[in-house]
């Protein structure tokens, strides 16, 4: 059996916005409470907002969600001012700051969708041009919420580490994957691969389903507020873990796991992980 701890416990309030570090919270169904609680809605196309596109919406890493449950959530924008997300004045100053009209929504809109550019095409062409995209919807694993694919998105120290050491100095990781749990565990980088089917316990309650590997987009290698663009975040990933993570799909740059929530719990940093067999 694996074991370790978890050292970091991470939520993102607004889908695509950056997130904030906490230091403990509960897990339901829906993944981690007040984690994508929210969503922009391109109010041209009726799409959600993402800078997995990157050409029209790389700037939304550059406002930072935080706070919620039960408190509004907060928004910080680029200039270091900040405003709640009730806010009547919310959906005028977010358009201004990514350059289009977007409307805050809690609830996601039946058939709702959005655009995935090709990553390596992003790579090849840069931000700025738009490339192929594949749209998609949104919770797969759990109807209505915002989350691409699964509830939970989870790595590991030592995956970190192994891009880090591939990375120029000061370019980040965790920032860049943006993972809700960060375990500490006696493996090899990438051992994620290797958990699917098998459930993982974080203190006392909680208890994930690992699903699947979970593939790359172009959203590492993006700017994330002080961290500059980094295309090498994308393709480090590419030459030392592409696998398929799910069938069809094809081989694709992975970093992390997706997890289902079989049990509820709270977790807080320090609390013991166990990789059952």
């Amino acid at each position: 059996m694996i074991s370790g701890r978890l050292v970091q416990l991470r939520r993102y309030p607004v889908k695509s916005l950056l997130g904030e570090r906490i230091p403990a919270a509960e897990v339901g169904v829906a993944g981690v409470v007040g984690d994508r609680a929210l969503a922009l809605l391109d109010r041209a196309s009726g799409r959600v907002a993402s800078a997995k596109q990157p050409h029209r919406w790389r700037d939304l890493l550059t406002l930072r969600a935080t706070g919620g449950t039960p408190d509004p959530i907060r928004i910080t924008l680029p200039d270091g001012r900040y405003l709640s997300a009730a806010d009547p004045t919310v959906d005028q100053a977010l358009s201004a700051a990514v350059g289009h009209p977007v409307t805050v929504v809690d609830t996601l809109p039946d058939g709702a969708t959005l655009l995935r550019s090709h990553p390596d095409a992003v790579l090849a062409a840069g931000l700025t041009d738009e490339v192929p995209a594949d749209e998609s919807r949104l919770g797969a694993v759990v109807p209505g919420t915002f989350f691409d694919f699964a509830p939970i998105h989870l790595v590991t120290t030592a995956t970190l580490d192994r891009i880090t050491g591939s990375l120029p100095p000061g370019a980040g990781t965790v920032e860049r994957y943006r993972p809700n749990l960060v375990l500490d565990t006696e493996t090899e980088a990438f051992a994620e691969n290797g958990w699917v089917g098998r459930e993982l316990r974080v203190g006392p309650d909680l208890v994930l389903a690992v699903l699947a590997p979970t593939p790359r987009c172009a959203v590492p290698t993006l700017a994330h507020g002080p961290l500059p663009r980094e295309a090498e975040a994308l393709r480090v990933p590419a030459r030392l873990n592409r696998v398929e993570p799910l069938p069809g799909m094809g081989p694709q740059p992975c970093v992390g796991a997706y997890a289902r929530v079989v049990r509820a719990g709270r977790v807080a940093d320090g609390d013991r992980v166990t990789v059952g067999s």
